[in-house]
């Protein structure tokens, strides 16, 4: 279990978080969203002890991770954006670079490659952008951390890749993981992250679980603009619409509609889903 209690955080007088306050439970891929520079990638190099809390706390498992204890970094792993072309083989730099994890397999990392299309005998600075990203997601799932975060994982992945990846997390994380996804891309990866957390600039708009979200929002396909909807958007063949779910209907949830609404209608919102 993961405690967030008060965190702030600035770079010099640019305030990035303020008062963020949130439990993320094993057993969960949480989709971390927000437009540029509200935090995302900040909060979850906070989260694995990259950087240190300036107010506030976090523990996992009871640990701080700015401590950098031996038992929290061995079960926690954090895969950035951009990744490093090494000059060597990616079977030989996983061999070496995964003894730091006690739980890692090297016949994952190499089974997971294989799924990927990827040779682990290629050097990665001789890969292409696409293939060395699936090379370190390789490693991150061969890792077998309990806590893994992983930002914009699909950048420079094609249409297959991506598929691939979503399956490859799927198979190879524990049931017991918290997994904590930092993306823009919500189309590759909306049919797997479950809870939502939105921020904003200094905030957290929303952070609940894809049934409390149908609950509270109704999601409509229709063909008839509808004057009440907090949002909506033309697609072809009609529109996709989001209003109050006062009737309690059931309805698929799109997590872009979901993600224009809640900026469109913050303290609504907010009020909506911290309302019992």
């Amino acid at each position: 279990m993961i405690h967030i209690n008060n965190l702030a955080f600035s770079y010099g007088k640019n305030e990035v978080l303020r008062n963020i306050s949130m439990d993320l439970e094993p057993g969960k891929i949480y989709g971390l969203l927000g437009e540029n520079g509200v935090g995302k990638t900040t909060l979850l190099t906070l989260l694995c002890g990259l950087k240190k809390t300036q107010t506030g706390t976090i523990e996992t498992d009871g640990r701080d991770p700015w401590k950098r204890e031996p038992a929290l970094l061995q079960d926690q792993y954090y895969l950035p954006d951009e990744v490093a072309p090494i000059n060597d083989k990616a079977y030989g730099w996983a061999k070496a670079s995964g003894k730091f994890w006690p739980n890692f397999r090297l016949d994952t990392f190499e089974k997971i490659l294989g799924e990927f299309e990827v040779n682990p005998t290629q050097k990665m600075n001789a890969m292409s952008a696409g293939q060395l990203k699936k090379t370190y997601i390789a490693f991150a799932l061969a890792c077998g951390t309990r806590f893994l975060y992983l930002d914009e994982p699909t950048n420079g992945l094609d249409i297959p890749s991506k598929a691939q990846f979503r399956s490859a997390l799927m198979k190879y994380t524990a049931e017991d993981s918290t997994i904590i996804i930092s993306t823009h891309q919500v189309r590759d990866l909306e049919n797997i992250i479950d809870p939502i957390i939105i921020l904003d600039r200094r905030d957290v708009l929303l952070n609940a679980s894809i049934e409390k979200i149908s609950e509270k929002l109704f999601f409509d396909y229709g063909t008839t603009l509808r004057p009440e909807a907090l949002y909506s958007e033309q697609l072809p063949g009609g529109f996709i619409q989001v209003l109050p779910n006062t009737e309690k209907a059931d309805s698929k949830v799109n997590i872009e509609a979901l993600f224009n609404t809640v900026h469109m209608h913050k303290d609504l919102v907010k009020n909506l889903f911290n309302h019992e």
